[in-house]
């Protein structure tokens, strides 16, 4: 029943109540009483009183829409009962009836809106009634003159309390509006945040996932290696060093980016691949590239950073779930598009013919991701007695 006020807004409508109350005490004693009912004691005690409902409608008017117009109803029932005339603090009601269309809930705001209809209907009949009387058994022009007053009357009514609830209505479309903005600009906010969770996350698996499967090849040679060929024990672990340092300075760099919103730093691009061949090959795999045509040029960043993580991720694939042999990677720079294939022995294949995953890994999602967020395609799946990744980028289109 109550809105939830801030101190700063109570403070405000109680010190506008107090002001509001004693000025209409000024007005009414020193205006009402001593010119309007100079002679009725009990009309001129009703007519003080009335400030009291009327000042709490106006404290209560943004805190509880509701129970102000049932104040302001009180009220002003009560000073009809009194046959008072219109009086300054009748001003209040255009104020309730202001906040109810603003701030009320939607059975308040409707109430608000008949309660201006009723309130009208109520004055028309409560100022005409006393020349009810005599225009009822009159005739001729003064009747007519009796139902002209009468319907002026109440339309000049109408458009005083409408205008008083248009403009709270108003008012609340305009909050609503800068709600909608706000919950909007929220879920943007929230959409873009996400949207940079998901290519870190891609980014993050793809460089530690890589960087795992070739350190733990090169650990598992030289554990092997090191009673019999040392030398080998001892190239597997520069190879491990490196990878590991590369490895961790590609995660800072990811971290960096977590907590700060910079630019996305550098990224791999088709240069690198050779680095990506090399350590693939030093951790034990049998790899034969193929490259024709070449690029064109210089292909588009997007374009160079989607083809190297695919490649990483499948290549990472085959080196974990393969049956060794040779791994085939195919790369066509065609000029709309490059093509992209990696193919490797079946061993215990981590995909099942649809591509879905089964171990629960990102590898694969992240992979049709990125082709996606390139406006290609993906396909994964065995191909005769081979495992095949094919993805197929359009070169220049959506980043």
């Amino acid at each position: 029943m109550f809105r939830p006020l801030r101190r700063s807004q109570i403070a405000v409508d109680v010190s506008v109540a107090g002001a509001f109350a004693a000025v209409m005490l000024l007005v009414t004693w020193g205006g009402v009483i001593g010119v309007v009912i100079p002679a009725d004691r009990i009309a001129a005690i009703v007519s003080v009183l009335l400030i009291v409902p009327f000042s709490a409608a106006v404290a209560l008017r943004r805190a509880s829409p509701a129970l102000a117009l049932v104040l302001a109803w009180v009220g002003a029932i009560l000073q009809m009962l009194a046959q008072l005339p219109p009086l300054p603090v009748d001003i209040a009601i255009f104020a309730v009836l202001y906040t109810c269309a603003a701030y009320g809930t939607n059975r308040i705001f409707w109430l608000g809106f008949a309660s201006s209809i009723a309130g009208a209907l109520a004055i028309t009949v409560y100022l005409l009634i006393p020349s009810a009387a005599y225009s009822l058994t009159a005739a001729g022009d003064d009747l007519v003159f009796f139902l002209l007053t009468g319907t002026m009357l109440f339309i000049a009514s109408v458009l005083g309390l409408l205008l008083a609830w248009t403009v709270g209505a108003l008012v609340r479309v305009g909050i609503r509006a800068r709600g909608n903005a706000e919950a909007q600009r929220r879920a943007e906010a929230r959409a873009t945040a996400e949207s940079e969770r998901n290519r870190i996350a891609r980014d993050m698996h793809d460089v530690v996932a890589h960087s795992l499967a070739v350190v733990i090849a090169q650990a598992d040679g030289a554990r092997y290696a090191a009673t019999t060929d040392p030398d080998a024990a001892s190239a597997s672990l520069q190879t491990i060093s490196t990878t590991a340092r590369s490895a961790l300075s590609d995660v800072r760099m990811l971290l960096t980016q977590l907590r700060h919103s910079e630019g996305e730093g550098p990224q791999p691009t088709v240069a690198e691949l050779e680095v990506l061949y090399a350590q693939v090959r030093a951790a034990g795999m049998d790899l034969r590239v193929d490259v024709d045509p070449a690029p064109p040029g210089e292909p588009p960043a997007a374009v160079q950073i989607a083809v190297y993580r695919i490649l990483q991720e499948a290549l990472t694939n085959a080196m974990r779930h393969g049956a060794g042999g040779t791994v085939e990677v195919s790369l066509a720079w065609l000029p709309d598009r490059v093509e992209v294939r990696v193919t490797n022995p079946l061993g215990h294949p981590a995909v099942d013919a649809s591509g879905s995953s089964r171990s629960g890994g990102h590898g694969l999602i992240g992979m049709r991701e990125r082709a996606q967020l390139m406006g290609g395609t993906l396909e994964v799946g065995p191909a005769g007695r081979e495992f095949a990744v094919s993805a197929t980028l359009p070169i220049g289109g959506p980043a």
